[in-house]
């Protein structure tokens, strides 16, 4: 059973995400220099193009989220972005809110995930 403080933590990530990709739509370059360079050495597109992809992912994920589609998989498709993120942003001040975010998204998750792909299955 899903509570009342899952769907206010899921509508808040929803908002999270929209709001990410609004702000990366409205300035990808500015946004470019949170890629440590040795991560933009390996990307086969232009940071622009790669971050305009980004946009229209966090917007993806922000959408589903908000109408609780596939909260699972939008959720579970967070969290690697985040982790990801974490990865090539390096360590500064923002690290300890992207850990924050990346438990919520881990949370969710679990939370949601469909009984027919059990964890207890897994395990």
């Amino acid at each position: 059973m899903k509570t009342y403080g899952f769907h206010i933590l899921r509508v808040g990530m929803a908002i999270t995400f929209l709001w990410i990709g609004v702000l990366i739509f409205q300035s990808p370059e500015a946004w470019a220099g949170f890629i440590q360079p040795w991560a933009r050495d390996l990307l086969p597109i232009s940071p622009r193009t790669a971050l305009i992809a980004t946009a229209i992912f966090d917007l993806t994920i922000g959408g589903f989220l908000l109408i609780d589609v596939f909260t699972w998989l939008a959720s579970l498709l967070g969290a690697i972005h985040l982790a990801s993120i974490l990865a090539v942003s390096g360590i500064d001040a923002i690290t300890v809110r992207d850990i924050g975010l990346l438990s919520a998204m881990i949370f969710l998750s679990v939370t949601s995930w469909p009984h027919r792909f059990s964890f207890k299955k897994l395990l």
